[in-house]
């Protein structure tokens, strides 16, 4: 991890000295000799990171020096951020960057320090990093190249926790029986073709367990003629494996293994086990495989003769299970944590095996629940701390105790030693580029549901992302983020109506592991009610929870980035000198903040890239935000920002502006979310990717045409328009070639918008809403192939919509809402619509029949039908809607929801296969100002008939509420 701490560095210094050195000539030799130092100290790191990570006993100097390293990189790194600060600071009306800092003269450094200092910084860097490289020399350091994971550290490691997984009496197994029986039914049933069963899940789920009491069961011993298990683990030689497994399947049928195989290379040994495995029915279980292309290693050994054989495979990964695809039959079980009963059985078994008679005393109970609530299911982590707790006094205080520090024990005791190995084999297999990606991730509170289009913007400001060709830079963070979730190391709690990850976090477990290496390396600060104390040799700061008094407490410092969560206060005395104490700052989150300005001088933060005053109290936005030219991302969500200063326009490097406000206090319509007002010259602008919401209202043309130069939008929002602004806007969208997501609003619901004038639409839209009257639907929607999203409101069109739209490829959601159509009659015909997963009719006064075809919307999981107070009666054609998972009734006339009635209704049937239908109602003003009524519910049993209120939420992407 510090190597590649040391790699980003390298990156960053050396550009920065190289253009020094263009000026400074009497430093050309020592920027060189710089990067031989930093370049050979890297490669030393690498070596002891990998023996760090075997946790071989690395001497006390080994450690001072890797430490050494660390705090040397930081001083570095320090100092080429204030270097950059004051060049920006003599400068303030340059465009700057490591390109553009030093270019033309040497009369720039009459202007800057003398050269003398400037000389001596870079003359003590040099003589720190050569001390360091002789003390490197010392300790007998490997070098190494490349940047790869570090995963050759296993070949050190001498004891594997996981060796108590194959030696588990059944007794002690608890909440295997459902998975265990459908991989056994995978083994023994099926086709004659060679299948390749995958266990895939996180450290810690019991994936090697479930494997070995598979394999051991008497139904799969006696189904196939011979068996072996291989133990693969992150460091493996793929002909040994191929060895080990030949002598098995061999011993299995009491044979002797083939002469010479001991010797043989790796194509006879293929062959030998080709030959041997040609007429048998087989099974092999190779457990803990990381590596992706590993069955492409050993596939050609397993012939697929059609006697039915099965190769069982465990895993962290998804590329590893998804890799096999490419030349065999696959079956995947994703492997869930234990249900909360499961759980809590466990935990008693470990915890109370000897005591109570297995059952938790009831003055422990509770504080019991809490304790295994931590673990998230993870039987690994029960068992250890379970078998923690067997040890202490059944105390209140004893139990107290361990929920309060669990995870400093989880660093120190050796009971729970397994857990922390185990799970932190997954984060030194990740390449070195990933694990600040990672680490990045524990500087969010625990059970915090983190937004990743957020993250990812964070992880862009912070400079972990590097340019691919063709592709954003978003783009290219979102692929790592599916890496991560792939390798089971962060987990899904969001995703949207088209299976897109909307929101990921921490396992509880993984993170206490996760913030131990923090602070191990170094990488945060995390400020909260248990850790107080700001120690200052970080770049990173996290708050949670603090005191205004610790926050007072913080002078200047050297931190680039500060997430702030959970303040009660942030007083004008902190905020008055926030500028100065985190001058070098990159990016700063105040989301839900209590914050109502901003210092005036906060254009001083020249480093200055993320900035996100989501759902604080600001209003105003200082003129000095001009200044900001490092600025990529001006988050101003929920604020009361309304205006955006003309100074804006400067910020050249600007990829998202968000801006609007939704008042959830009113009803939804027109008025309800307002946009920004912004000034002429937002087409210099050109980097910016997403600009939502745009108030059109009162603004002139050139305000409109000057959205057509920013080529690079991917994201538009526009509110207040006109018919003669919305033709305007029309041209403009035509230039915009990535546009992927479009929201037009009119002024009112009685002035029409006209988008028909667009006769060559962004090709690669996905999403597409419409709010306000259209003369005529749009010709150009049909053409959307890769429309994925259509929401049309008060659009009051006379024709049919339907037959224009039924044909779209890939369209997911389609919400018709509040006057949107006219007519008497909708009719979904068969064949229609073949992918739309999601359908809303809403607030259609005219509407008395709806029809759906059999053979229509063949993939609809979610329905809703609510105000249309002219249709009395359900439609039959739901009928024919088999795969519906939820039916959603909202204020529906009085003889609708009657024949609903499970017992005495005489439409019941046409809904009774439905898991989940609502009925709700508008109770009280306001968005989220209505109930619902659970009709009838296959998954939540014992809520029939019983009511759910909801009350606001600043979720306003709330699926469930009926206008979302």
């Amino acid at each position: 991890m510090a190597a590649e701490a040391v790699s980003a560095l390298i990156e960053k210094l050396i550009s920065l000295l190289s253009e020094e050195a263009t000026l400074l000539r009497d430093i050309h030799e020592e920027v060189a000799e710089i990067k031989e130092e930093l370049e050979s100290i890297q490669s030393f790191l690498k070596d002891a990171d990998t023996r760090a990570a075997a946790e071989d006993d690395l001497s006390e100097g080994v450690k001072t020096w890797v430490k050494q390293v660390r705090e040397e990189a930081f001083r570095i790194d320090v100092f080429m951020d204030e270097y950059l600060l004051h060049v920006a600071q003599h400068h303030p009306h340059r465009r700057l960057g490591f390109n553009g800092i030093l270019q033309k003269s040497a009369r720039l450094i009459t202007m800057l320090k003398p050269h003398h200092e400037i000389a001596n910084k870079v003359q003590k860097i040099k003589t720190s990093l050569q001390r360091i490289k002789e003390r490197s020399e010392r300790y007998g350091f490997q070098l190494s190249t490349g940047l790869g994971s570090s995963n050759d550290s296993q070949n050190l490691r001498c004891h594997d926790p996981r060796m108590a997984s194959l030696f588990i009496d059944d007794a002690d197994v608890v909440g295997i029986e459902s998975p265990r029986d459908e991989l056994i039914g995978w083994l023994v049933k099926g086709q004659s073709h060679r299948i390749v069963v995958s266990v895939v899940g996180m450290g810690g789920l019991g994936k090697t367990t479930l494997a070995k009491k598979v394999y051991d069961h008497h139904m799969v011993r006696g189904h196939f003629d011979c068996h072996a298990w291989i133990a693969v683990s992150q460091s493996y030689n793929t002909v040994d494996l191929l060895r080990i497994m030949i002598k098995q399947l061999c011993e299995a049928r009491k044979e002797f293994p083939p002469k010479g195989i001991d010797s043989a290379d790796k194509m006879s040994v293929i062959s030998k086990a080709r030959e041997y495995l040609r007429e048998k029915r087989y099974v092999v279980v190779f457990d803990d495989v990381w590596e992706i292309n590993f069955w492409g290693e050993i596939e050609y050994a397993l012939p697929n003769n059609l006697k039915g054989s099965r190769i069982m495979i465990t895993t962290r990964k998804w590329e590893v299970a998804n890799f096999c695809k490419k030349s065999s039959l696959v079956q995947v079980h994703t492997l869930q944590p234990l249900p909360l009963n499961k759980a809590w059985e466990l935990f008693c078994k470990r915890t109370f095996e000897f005591e109570f008679g297995g059952h938790c005393p009831p003055v422990l109970k509770k504080l019991s629940h809490d304790i295994l609530e931590k673990c998230k299911g993870l039987p690994l982590a029960i068992v250890a701390v379970g078998g923690l707790l067997s040890t202490k006094d059944k105390t209140l205080f004893e139990w107290q105790n361990l929920h309060d520090n669990l995870g400093f024990e989880l660093g120190r005791n050796p009971h729970l030693a397994g857990v922390n190995k185990i799970l932190s084999l997954s984060f030194e297999d990740l390449p070195y580029n990933l694990k600040s990606w990672f680490l990045y991730l524990g500087m969010y509170p625990e059970d915090y549901s983190i937004n990743c289009i957020k993250l990812i913007r964070q992880w862009i400001a912070e400079g972990f992302v590097k340019a691919l060709e063709g592709k954003t830079f978003e783009e290219v963070a979102q692929e790592y983020l599916t890496e991560l979730i792939h390798r089971n190391l962060v987990e899904v709690s969001k995703v949207d109506f088209s299976g897109k990850v909307r929101e990921c976090q921490l396992n509880d477990i993984l993170r206490m592991v996760i913030l131990q290496k923090i602070k191990d390396l170094r990488f945060c600060h995390i400020l909260s009610n248990q850790e107080s104390s700001f120690e200052g040799l970080t770049r990173r700061m996290s708050v949670d929870r603090v005191s205004y008094d610790v926050l007072n407490g913080i002078g200047d410092t050297h931190i680039h980035s500060l997430l702030l969560f959970n303040l009660d206060e942030l007083l004008k005395p902190f905020m008055s000198t926030f500028c100065a104490n985190f001058k070098l700052l990159k990016v700063a989150d105040f989301e839900h903040a209590p914050l109502d300005c901003i210092p005036e001088d906060v254009g001083s933060l020249f480093h200055l890239r993320y900035l996100s005053l989501r759902y604080t109290q600001v209003k105003m936005l200082p003129k000095s935000m001009g200044k900001l030219q490092n600025l990529e991302t001006l988050d101003l969500k929920q604020s009361l920002v309304s205006d955006i200063p003309v100074e804006i326009n400067k910020l050249c490097k600007l990829r998202n502006l968000i801006a609007y406000y939704r008042d959830n206090q009113k009803d939804f319509s027109l008025a309800w979310e307002k946009g920004v007002k912004i000034q002429n010259g937002v087409g210099y602008l050109t980097e910016l990717q997403k600009l939502y919401h745009v108030d059109l209202n009162h603004v002139g043309f050139d305000l409109i045409e000057e959205l057509g130069k920013l080529r690079q939008l991917r994201k538009l929002g526009v509110k207040n328009l006109s018919k003669e602004t919305s033709k305007a806007l029309c041209a403009s969208i035509e230039m915009m070639n990535h546009l992927q997501s479009l929201d037009v609003a009119s002024i009112s619901e009685n002035e029409i918008i006209d988008l028909q004038s667009i006769s060559s639409p962004p090709r690669y839209l996905q999403h597409l809403y419409i709010r306000g009257p259209l003369e005529k639907f749009p010709d150009w929607i049909p053409m959307l192939q890769h429309l994925v999203r259509l929401w049309i409101f008060w659009s009051s069109l006379n024709d049919d919509p339907l037959n224009a739209l039924q044909n779209l490829p890939n369209l997911l959601e389609l919400k018709i809402s509040e006057k949107a159509y006219n007519g008497e009659q909708l009719q979904f015909k068969i064949g229609g619509f073949p992918k739309l997963k999601k359908l809303s009719l809403l607030h259609l006064n005219i509407l008395n029949s709806l029809m759906i075809d059999e053979g229509a919307l063949p993939l609809l999981e979610i329905l809703s039908i609510g105000l249309c107070l002219e249709l009395k009666v359900v439609p039959f054609g739901i009928y024919h809607l088999r795969n519906l998972k939820e039916l959603r009734f909202h204020d529906m006339p009085k003889e609708f929801e009657e024949s609903l009635d499970p017992e005495q209704g005489q439409r019941y049937c046409i809904v009774e296969h439905v898991p989940i239908v609502y009925l709700t109602h508008k109770v009280r003003i306001g968005y989220y100002g209505f109930e619902a009524h659970i009709l009838r519910s296959k998954h939540l049993m014992g809520l029939e008939g019983q009511t759910i209120n909801r009350n606001d939420d600043h979720n306003e992407n709330d699926s469930n509420n009926i206008n979302a």
